[in-house]
């Protein structure tokens, strides 16, 4: 029966000790999905939707960056890692925009969680950024696509 890796002996909160881990090549990619509705997606020229902020993808890129390469600061029980790269492509699918965040780094622990964060700050920075064209903005969803490294690789069945 598999166990809670965050969890010592007596049930405490506790970081997991990767000491003996093997460093290996570790990568994750996660999605946010934002549901911009017909509103503000009538605003989206090109590429990006532009707005008296400035362009939103792009400044929601950078937020995901940033966001992604603090992940210890922001959940509790993440170890410190030093990322090599961290890519986030935002594209639109009707009045969708849909954020993918990759991320891979040489460790002895995986980057899910980098990837989550750098998905889920950018997908919050969108809304953020357009919510003066509309508060109809939903965040519908985000989720590990992908991960190799580690014990096991996974990989999520594309929607």
């Amino acid at each position: 029966m598999s166990t809670l890796s965050h969890l010592d002996a007596q049930g405490n909160p506790s970081m997991v000790d990767v000491g003996q881990k093997t460093v290996s090549r570790r990568t994750a990619r996660a999605r946010s999905v934002v549901a911009l509705g017909p509103d503000i997606m009538q605003h989206l020229t090109g590429t990006d939707i532009q707005t008296r902020k400035g362009p939103v993808f792009q400044t929601a890129i950078i937020a995901g960056t940033m966001a992604a390469k603090r992940t210890d600061d922001l959940i509790p029980l993440c170890h410190s890692l030093g990322l090599d790269n961290c890519q986030i492509t935002i594209t639109t699918s009707g009045s969708d925009a849909i954020v993918d965040c990759l991320v891979s780094t040489e460790g002895k622990t995986g980057v899910e969680m980098e990837a989550l964060v750098g998905a889920s700050v950018a997908a919050l920075t969108i809304y953020d950024m357009c919510k003066a064209l509309s508060h109809d903005i939903i965040i519908t969803e985000t989720k590990l696509m992908e991960k190799t490294g580690g014990k096991r690789d996974f990989k999520r069945d594309q929607d």
